[in-house]
């Protein structure tokens, strides 16, 4: 059995495809997943589940769907080992993150696309946006004060944004903290 970290992308954002955390969690215990845990009400889960991540996903967007009323051309479901998902945070670009108070910071988490493809429709706006390719994320930074200016929202008309899923930084370290805390709580290094 392993852990595994759930992205949901579509759910309760602006008030569309409300997925309650608690049906989440049960959803999840569902199908075969204990320990669910989730974090915010975005769409974070970690999950020990002996599915592989293709698998765990497709379960995920089958029954989501017959519990709650969702726009399923909204929704996608991507998950990933925990040490992909660790790797994710490593991987970052040198300084990354690391000033909050001066830069918004996401994590893009491509589902099912090229690191290639995903970063050819990005076009970021000199001295605001910064964008560098990972391992099947995109790291996005903004400068705060300049974030109306941003050209990130122009992805949002290309079709391959429904094959991405945004994390902010802050929210991408604290799964990696609670990540830490399970591992903890089970007594493995």
């Amino acid at each position: 059995m392993g852990t595994q970290v759930v992205l949901l992308r579509g759910v309760n954002v602006g008030g569309k495809n409300g997925v309650s955390m608690a049906g989440l969690r049960d959803g999840l215990e569902t199908l075969g997943a204990t320990n669910p845990q989730t974090y915010l009400n975005s769409g974070n889960a970690i999950v020990d589940t002996e599915l592989a991540p293709a698998e765990l996903a497709a379960a995920i967007e089958a029954e989501l769907p017959r519990r709650f009323r969702l726009d399923t051309e909204l929704l996608r479901v991507h998950v990933l080992p925990e040490e992909d998902y660790r790797a994710v945070v490593v991987g970052r670009p040198n300084g990354f993150g690391e000033q909050p108070d001066l830069y918004h910071s996401d994590a893009i988490f491509l589902i099912g696309i090229d690191i290639a493809d995903a970063m050819a429709v990005f076009q970021p706006r000199e001295g605001v946006d910064a964008v560098w390719p990972g391992v099947g994320v995109v790291y996005s930074q903004r400068l705060s004060a300049e974030r109306t200016k941003s050209r990130l929202s122009k992805i949002m008309a290309s079709p391959l944004y429904k094959s991405m899923t945004i994390r902010s930084w802050q929210t991408t370290t604290k799964l990696v903290e609670l990540l830490d805390a399970r591992r903890a709580a089970a007594g493995t290094p």
